[in-house]
């Protein structure tokens, strides 16, 4: 499992493909257009693509989806237009739905079946975190890369990538619902709708998942803008080969905030907002300074964010009680993609007003204030795992200083995931 999440991200381009736009002649609002296709896109096959999930075997999705993320660097690499640029954004768009809620699902299903559920956010952490290592070394290899054969070997050395990583789906354990047996074909259809309408069901009629999925869609979807870092660096004039590194140490930042999820997967609604509160400070101030401090900044935010996400989306995995588990997942996506369209749209015409680094920097406020609104309406009374001190020891409990409810199986799997 590791090692097919790690090669998800294995990718040279991720480091160097704003500037590639940029220098194929497109604006910061052109730019920002092709991002919006990559959300609308991701947003209307998130949710289809979730119940295709719980209906049929996940590998096979896997599989597919990294095939197509393969292709969509292959039309970056061999048609660098804006046309070119578009087909490459609405297939990594069509693939990331097909893996987003499908991994984790698969991942939690065969983590219960083993009877291991609280390994799930220490699992899901080393598994983000390794992917993260390797696209930073990813990013690190694009320098070499762009000096040896300019963005086109940096595109083809990406696409082999993304086949690696078809190869390792192939690998990854059957699915709860493949163990089952053999269907027939006919029923496949059945299946699908009665898994999309429990998914949605579930999704919008039970509080505690609402909320969670609330919580996780603003964290999630309001760091869209780590797709304008190397911007930011190009607007302060870094140097195109030297913006890699500066974008690593973000990466860098980020692997260690999510290889720590398992042990601060306890801490309170209330530390929650001040994590999310103080990592978009720091990077709003990082980037309106001198970038090399600047970037700093950036990637300690970075890191905090990033640990909070997998806190609040491993608090949601908990309260998903039905069988549509990667359909319930990815409505969290789709809720993702909504609030990364308005970031992509703010950006985008805010760069050309104000410039890049002060549109980026702009994007903290909203973040900021969902921090506080997360921590004091959006945060339902018993967050998965915590309990008030003084009350009745029961799933309704709520409070702020982590003990886990007796009780709540969320509550158990987060005191499993404590520190080791």
């Amino acid at each position: 499992m590791l090692a097919y999440h790690a090669s998800r991200d294995a990718v040279p381009l991720y480091a160097v493909y704003a500037l590639l736009f940029a220098e194929h002649g497109l604006s910061a609002g052109q730019i920002s257009s092709l991002f919006v296709i990559w959300s609308v896109t991701a947003f209307v096959a998130e949710v289809p693509s979730g119940a295709w999930a719980d209906t049929v075997d996940r590998r096979h999705l896997l599989v597919a989806s990294a095939l197509i993320h393969a292709a969509a660097f292959a039309a970056w690499t061999w048609w660098p237009s804006y046309a070119g640029f578009a087909l490459g954004f609405v297939l990594w768009g069509v693939s990331g739905a097909l893996m987003s809620g499908t991994f984790e699902a698969l991942v939690y299903d065969d983590l219960v079946v083993r009877g291991e559920r609280g390994r799930y956010p220490r699992l899901i952490g080393y598994a983000r975190s390794s992917a993260l290592v390797f696209t930073l070394l990813a990013e690190l290899a694009a320098v070499p890369l762009l000096y040896a054969g300019g963005h086109q070997l940096v595109g083809a050395a990406s696409v082999g990538v993304a086949l690696v990583q078809c190869v390792l789906a192939a690998t990854l354990p059957v699915t709860r619902s493949a163990r089952h047996g053999r269907r027939d074909p006919d029923e496949d259809p059945a299946r699908y709708l009665v898994m999309l309408r429990a998914g949605l069901a579930e999704a919008s009629r039970t509080p505690a998942v609402r909320r969670a999925l609330l919580v996780a869609s603003v964290l999630v979807g309001m760091t869209a803008y780590d797709e304008f870092f190397p911007l930011v660096a190009d607007a302060h004039g870094v140097a195109t080969t030297t913006v890699p590194v500066l974008v690593s140490l973000a990466t860098l930042a980020q692997a260690v905030g999510t290889a720590l999820a398992g042990r601060t997967a306890r801490m309170s609604p209330r530390t929650l907002a001040v994590v999310v509160a103080g990592g978009a400070v720091l990077i709003s101030l990082g980037a309106l300074v001198h970038p090399f401090v600047g970037f700093v900044a950036i990637a300690l935010g970075y890191g905090l964010l990033n640990n909070a996400m997998i806190v609040a989306e491993t608090r949601l995995q908990g309260r998903i009680q039905g069988p549509a588990r990667a359909t319930v997942t990815s409505v969290l996506g789709l809720g993702e993609e909504t609030v990364a369209l308005v970031t992509y749209a703010f950006v985008g015409l805010g760069s050309g007003l104000i410039g890049v680094p002060v549109a980026v920097a702009l994007v903290g406020v909203p973040v900021v204030v969902g921090a506080v609104r997360c921590q004091l309406v959006l945060v339902p009374r018993c967050w998965p795992g915590v309990c008030r001190p003084g009350l009745p020891r029961t799933p309704r409990a709520a409070c702020s200083l982590g003990r886990p409810c007796v009780g709540d199986p969320a509550g158990a799997q987060m005191r499993d995931a404590g520190p080791h």
